[in-house]
């Protein structure tokens, strides 16, 4: 049986079309029309192209059917052209059509038959339902993803809404040229004329009782509830708490809180944003927000509303308030009041008064009974773990320390072990400091208990769950385009995507994850830091300095703010500013370790494996006090791949051993698989592979990124380089991707290919490799391949007989490697090589 947290939404491109009077038809007719309108259809080039794509779902209506394409929202529309000039065939086909974009799912009737479901089937039949025969009318959202094309814009012509099913209304553009579509006005927006022209009279009689009741109105009206729209943002006030009972402190604004966020109607100015303008304000960043400084944090930041919250106690009854109060005059907008029979009472009350007050706010009734979760659900039912959440919640939005954060967590999951979102959010902690395993544990439990949410926290969990658990990314990318289109100012989603997408090697779409982040919460440090990663990655570095200038002097930093400006300083060649940057970390936990092994890999960058190898040793150690013990296998593991490279065989798998010996997370076992390929060590890397193939089987890093490289290495080092190349096929569509939390390990596969192209005495395969890792020099930072690129490219220009530049390739990487150990057995090579071509 399917259940709620069992559906998988997608976004469809919905195609409606149905026969004109079909009811009115006799039978035979009935039935020569259907099949003459089904050939049609499937004679078209885009049904048939998505249809041997696998691209298309199919839903018959009796009079006519859906499509859903899943390809581009193009395609519907060039579906109904075709469609449009077939039908001047005939004649006695009356045909409408409508067209939709938005979410679908697959589902299973009560006869257990195949079936489609979801919004965008919904409003694409609505949206033809007002259109008569011939049209093709298309929802807004269209006409939006068309606008963007000249060669659509003569197609499209406004028309205005139309009223649908249960008063609700849908914006329609008539699209029509010459040869397709219908140009006459719809008659559902005639017959509005019309009933507007009929009664002109009654309102120019009515006009002169108008007019003597303006004075009168005016002042009702100025004194009547305001209606708020959902681009309106509101600023949650601390709740008095009159009763001397603790454990409301806190408490209540968080459920009040999950209570709102589970509409998209309802904005909330997020935590971390008050407390920003709570230090602009020269208060503290948890200052309590009173009534009149949530009044006033509001008007700083333009928000629509307040509300404020109340508890007080009446013998054995608690009465739970909640009032919301115009920004700009402080005037009341709605109010609602609940009681309860008991203090476990209390949050259903709390959620019973929220659901009226959203009403009143003008969210529409669809809505509020759409997303209309019960307390416990969206939260938890213990006070004491809602307010461990809560303390949680202030360490990681306010004071952005996800370590400090843990423990409230945790409690809050001791309190009530059903409590998802506590789950989720220890996930979220331990995920940044590379503890997978762990947080992937978490991220289980959270799924597990999903059913207990709301559906805006399923789609969180669910993406979370995406990411860590199964690492199915192009599953998590889709989840989160559905979220970001449902709830539009969800910051965390444009985050999840900037992640994602980093992963994949899509820095176009990081990069505008990581604006669309900034444009939700300007006031956050992490989006500083999102920008700053990209600012980096595309070259723009003096942007990642200004950037980390411009938000200090807003106030906000971030101890991440270092590792990049880091990187940024050694593109610029710039020692001092690496060594100040380096300075900055120290003793910070879970930031100190990652610059140990930023430094590392200069060093290895520079030939030095000897400094990088201690370098890594600090890092670690310094993982390890901060409890990170997966983080700490994980830099054992990379500096063993880093070793392997260049021929310290016995060191690569004596610390690829290491590596396993404590944990085996996802990237310590797979840098270590390399390793071990690398070194020649067959039976290990073997068994590593083996293990992360059983335990990975939807990673998208382990299985494009880690076992393919692992495997290329064995190939070519048994002298198979055909199966070496085929290894890394997998690899491609994510060659310029990141693979772990840090951003350290990006190219890697071209390296490997470029490898492979020199051992096939492809010179010029080669050199088109290695290339690619110096015309991505700011993805690749200070990755120890940006020098080794060179002496790839020193030696497949001198298999091309190119001697001029391979001199001048080999020169760059000895330059770099001029202060390099000198027993590293690659140097050795190099050098020798280099000796012939003089």
């Amino acid at each position: 049986m399917t259940t709620p947290s069992d559906v998988k939404f997608e976004i469809g491109h919905v195609l409606f079309i149905d026969i004109v009077g079909y009811s009115k038809l006799l039978i035979n007719q009935q039935s020569d029309q259907l099949e003459t309108l089904k050939a049609l259809v499937r004679g078209t080039e885009q049904f048939k192209k998505a249809e041997a794509e696998g691209k298309l779902l199919r839903l018959p209506t009796g009079d006519g059917g859906a499509l859903v394409f899943r390809t581009t929202p193009e395609a519907p529309v060039l579906c109904a052209i075709e469609i449009g000039k077939e039908l001047k065939k005939h004649p006695e086909l009356q045909v409408r059509m409508g067209i939709h974009s938005g979410p679908v799912n697959e589902i299973s009737d009560l006869n257990e038959q195949a079936n489609i479901a979801g919004a965008g089937i919904n409003i694409a039949q609505r949206v033809m339902d007002c259109g008569d025969a011939g049209h093709i009318l298309l929802s807004r959202r269209v006409a939006d993803d068309l606008e963007h094309y000249p060669r659509w814009k003569s197609y499209l012509h406004e028309l205005g809404e139309c009223e649908v099913k249960h008063g609700h209304k849908v914006s329609l553009v008539n699209f029509y040229d010459d040869e397709i579509g219908n140009s006459n006005s719809p008659q559902k927006f005639r017959q509005v004329s019309a009933a507007r022209t009929t009664k002109f009279w009654k309102v120019a009689v009515a006009a002169l009782v108008v007019i003597l009741m303006v004075a009168g109105a005016f002042y009702y009206r100025s004194r009547q509830p305001r209606s708020l729209t959902d681009r309106d943002r509101i600023v949650l006030a601390d709740f008095a708490n009159p009763t001397g009972d603790s454990v409301f402190d806190a408490t209540l604004r968080q459920g009040l809180a999950s209570q709102l966020e589970q509409t998209p109607f309802i904005s909330l100015v997020s935590d971390s944003i008050i407390a920003h303008t709570l230090t602009l304000m020269s208060k503290p960043r948890d200052a309590r927000l009173t009534p009149d400084l949530a009044r006033e944090v509001g008007q700083r930041l333009g928000a629509a509303a307040t509300i404020e919250g109340s508890i007080s106690a009446l013998g054995a009854e608690y009465v739970v308030s909640l009032k919301a109060l115009s920004c700009r005059d402080g005037s009341s907008l709605a109010q609602e009041q609940e009681t309860a029979t008991g203090k476990e009472r209390v949050l259903n009350a709390l959620g019973q008064a929220a659901t009226k007050l959203r009403k009143r706010l003008g969210e529409s009734l669809a809505s509020v009974q759409k997303y209309d979760a019960l307390p416990e659900d969206t939260t938890t039912s213990s006070l004491d773990a809602l307010q461990a959440y809560a303390l949680g919640n202030k360490a990681m939005d306010i004071q952005n320390d996800y370590l400090a954060a843990i423990p409230f967590y945790e409690r809050a999951v001791a309190l009530d072990p059903n409590f998802a979102m506590a789950y989720l959010s220890l996930g979220e902690c331990y995920q940044p400091q590379g503890e997978l395993i762990v947080a992937a544990e978490n991220a289980r439990k959270a799924y597990d208990l999903r059913e207990r949410t709301s559906d805006h926290e399923k789609l969180s969990i669910q993406v979370f769950y995406e990411i860590v658990v199964t690492g199915d990314l192009e599953a998590a990318r889709r989840t989160c385009e559905l979220t970001a289109q449902t709830y539009p100012h969800d910051e965390s989603v444009q985050v999840y995507l900037w992640y994602i997408n980093l992963i994949r090697g899509d820095y176009a779409r990081a990069d505008a994850a990581a604006k669309r982040a900034f444009e939700i919460n300007p006031d956050s440090s992490n989006n500083y830091v999102s920008l700053m990663y990209c600012d980096q990655y595309f070259g723009r570095l003096d942007q990642a300095k200004a950037a980390a200038e411009q938000s200090r002097a807003r106030k906000l930093s971030s101890p991440w703010y270092p590792l990049i400006l880091y990187v940024v300083d050694f593109l610029q060649n710039n020692p001092a500013g690496m060594a100040e940057q380096a300075t900055a970390t120290q003793g910070i936990p879970g930031v100190e370790d990652q610059m140990f092994f930023v430094e590392s890999d200069t060093a290895a960058d520079h030939g030095q494996f000897g400094q990088a190898r201690e370098l890594t040793r600090r890092a670690a150690d310094s993982a390890r006090r901060a409890q990170e013990k997966e983080t700490a296998a994980e830099y054992e593991g990379h500096n063993s791949l880093r070793e392997g490279l260049v021929g310290l065989a016995d060191l690569a798998k004596q610390d690829a051993q290491s590596a396993l010996s404590a944990i085996k997370g996802k990237h310590g076992e797979g840098f270590s698989a390399i390793a071990f390929a690398l070194a020649g060590d067959v039976a290990d890397a073997n068994r590593a592979i083996d293990d992360l193939t059983k335990r990975f089987p939807q990673n998208n890093v382990v299985q494009t990124r880690y076992l393919p490289m692992a495997r290329s290495a064995l190939a070519l080092n048994s002298g198979n380089a055909q199966a070496a190349l085929d290894a890394l096929t997998a690899a491609a569509p994510y060659d310029l991707g990141h693979t772990n939390e840090d951003f350290t390990f990006a190219l890697y596969p071209i390296y490997f290919r470029g490898q492979v192209y020199l051992a096939e005495k492809k010179g010029d395969a080669a050199v088109g490799e290695f290339q690619k890792i110096l015309d991505h020099a700011g993805v690749v930072g200070n990755e120890p391949i940006g020098a080794l690129a060179h002496l790839g490219l020193g030696r497949a220009y001198s298999l091309s007989g190119n001697t001029a530049k391979a001199k001048s390739e080999y020169q760059d990487f000895l330059t770099l490697w001029k202060d390099a150990d000198p027993d590293i057995p690659l140097l050795i090579q190099a050098r020798a090589e280099y000796a012939k071509l003089q």
